[in-house]
This record gives C-alpha cells, structure tokens and sequence, in this order.
C-alpha cells in the first residue's frame, strides 16, 4: 500500500474494528488558554486511555488484524514507552505473547508502567533505532511479528480515529497541534482532518533535541539525528531510513512544524498540571508551551491533542513548581514570555 491509498474509508473501518476495546476521548475547553490567545482552545485529553497515550488506538487496529499464526507466534515493537506499553496493554486482550525492545533513554517511570504490563522487556542501546533493530533481529530468530510504531497503514488509520472524535465534538474546528515524531499521529490526523476540510490547519510539535522529521523533511530523504536528553522524550526516535508512508504524508499534511526547547516545554507541563490539574508527559505539553511561547498562532476554533500521561511523579512536581514561579511572567501582558 502506499501512503495516498491510504484513505478516510481506512479510518472508518479502524474506527469499528477497534471500538470494542478503545473508547472516546473528552474534548474540553481550557479557559485560561483561550483567554491568552483570544481564540477557543479545546484539549483532547489521549492521556485518559488505559495504557496511558493515544498509542493505544494504532496498536488496537494493528494487533486486530493479525492472523491466528502471527499471533500464536507473538509480537515485538520498539518504543520509548507509550507504544509499548499500548501494545503489551493491547496484547494482553488479545491472548497474545508481547516483547518491548526499549533504549536506555527511556525514563524510569515509563520503564516500570512497562513491566507491570507483564510484557517481556528488553533493553538495547541508548537509541530507538538500537531497540528497532532489535526487533528484527527477534523476529529472524523467532518467527515474532514485528509492530512498527508509527510507519503502517494500521497504525496511521487508528491515530486517524482521534481526528473523527474532535469533528463530531467541534465540526467547526479550523486547527490542530499534535506532538510530531515519527509522524503516525500527525498522518492519521492530517488525512481525517482534511478530508472533511482542506482548510484546517495541521502543525506539528517536535522537540529541538532530535527532531528527525522535521530534518527530513528539510533534507527531502529520511536522515538519522542525535538524540539527546529531553522532557519530551516521547518526541525523540528516527522515522527510519526505509521509511514508506510518515514522511511523504507529512510533506503532504502537515501546515507547519514548530520546534519546542526544553523551558516551552516545560512552562506546557506546568500549564495543564495548574490549570487543568492533570499529569501530561513532555510531548503532550510541547504544543500548549509552543503556543505560551508565542510559536504558534491559534485558529479561532483550535484542538491540542494532550497525547500521554507518563511524567515521573517527582518530574512533574519539579517541573511544576518551576513553571509556577514563571507564571506570571509567562502568561500575563499579552506577550506570552518577556
């Protein structure tokens, strides 16, 4: 299949075939947004699933599609935390044996969500390419089906679901911020959203600490990048040098693409736990600090798609506590920072 085949039908279908096990998301108003950017902000809090992120929702419609051979034998994935978790989470419904290939970059705290799962856990490297090719190597070796996280069709048309859910909640939404990676949320939400219309406006969140679509797009070719330490450690990861669907779609897709420092991401974090009194990872926070920031400029009708929940406890108290020092600094006079 190749990226343009993929199609809204696909959505559709992911939509029926994974409703028995992932439910609606709430679409809320953030008041204290809105009143800073003078436009309605609306949050689509994917925190709120089971295994903590959006992820569930491509790794719902992927595992459902495997034959009964491919799921006697298993599954493996590489992740930075949220996609696995979502496959063993998925896998576990579903009678299926999971192995997550992790980095040692993945923080403790989604490390421990990870092994509470019951998955087999394996650490390789300190880069998400170091856990993919672990993945094949498991899969030569023992017959186990390999799940990519972001670049199939399965896992594009599931994260297409969300953009289905903000449409029937706000038919009048003229944008939307999402985290941007490897690049499956912003494809799924790029073909749901601009299918209904051409008009809205998709932007793309990454980390500057490793921003491996943004660089490829730049370079018209995936590339590899340096990955460092980074709240929003969801963001970091290649799109893979064989990459067939995320990066063309989001070519394609995507209106802009913002990158987001560690102190935007951070003031992010603070705003959703002191506003909204919610835990959010750093990727979920990326576009709500890019917008304090004065990154982004709000459509009058504007969805952020709050993407995980997966913060260390002491992380977010440290984080918040920061951001509340800053406060007034960050949201008052219009100019969002001085």
């Amino acid at each position: 299949m190749q990226s343009e085949a993929i199609s809204i039908s696909n959505i559709w279908q992911a939509k029926k075939r994974m409703s028995p096990y992932v439910q609606k998301t709430p679409l809320i108003y953030s008041p204290m947004l809105s009143e800073l950017t003078s436009a309605n902000i609306f949050l689509k809090l994917e925190n709120l699933h089971p295994s903590g992120s959006f992820k569930i929702r491509g790794a719902a419609n992927k595992l459902m599609t495997l034959t009964s051979s491919e799921k006697a034998k298993g599954v493996t994935t590489f992740s930075t935390g949220n996609f696995g978790r979502s496959v063993a989470y998925m896998a576990n419904k579903l009678g299926i044996a999971s192995t997550i290939c992790i980095s040692g970059r993945v923080p403790d705290a989604k490390v421990n969500a990870l092994e509470k799962t019951g998955a087999k856990i394996e650490i390789a490297g300190t880069t998400q390419d170091e856990a993919e090719q672990r993945c094949y190597k498991l899969q030569e070796k023992s017959g186990l089906t390999v799940v990519h996280p972001f670049d199939d069709p399965y896992m594009i048309a599931g994260n297409g679901t969300i953009g289905l859910e903000i449409l029937e909640d706000l038919p009048e939404t003229n944008m939307v911020v999402a985290g941007l990676s490897g690049g499956g949320l912003l494809s799924g939400l790029g073909i749901a959203m601009k299918a209904a219309d051409s008009n809205i406006k998709i932007t793309g969140v990454s980390t500057d600490r490793g921003a491996a679509m943004y660089e490829s797009i730049k370079a018209g070719k995936p590339v590899m990048v340096q990955e460092e330490d980074t709240l929003a450690d969801s963001l970091l990861g290649g799109i893979g040098l064989a990459n067939r669907y995320t990066l063309e779609l989001v070519k394609r897709f995507a209106d802009d693409i913002v990158l987001a420092n560690e102190e935007e991401i951070a003031d992010g974090i603070g705003f959703i736990q002191d506003e909204h009194q919610m835990a959010a990872e750093g990727a979920a926070g990326a576009g709500i600090g890019a917008m304090l920031h004065g990154k982004i400029s709000a459509g009058s009708q504007t969805v952020i798609v709050i993407s995980g929940s997966s913060i260390d406890t002491k992380l977010l108290l440290d984080v918040t506590g920061d951001y509340l020092l800053r406060k007034n600094t960050v949201l008052r006079g219009g100019a969002f920072y001085e």
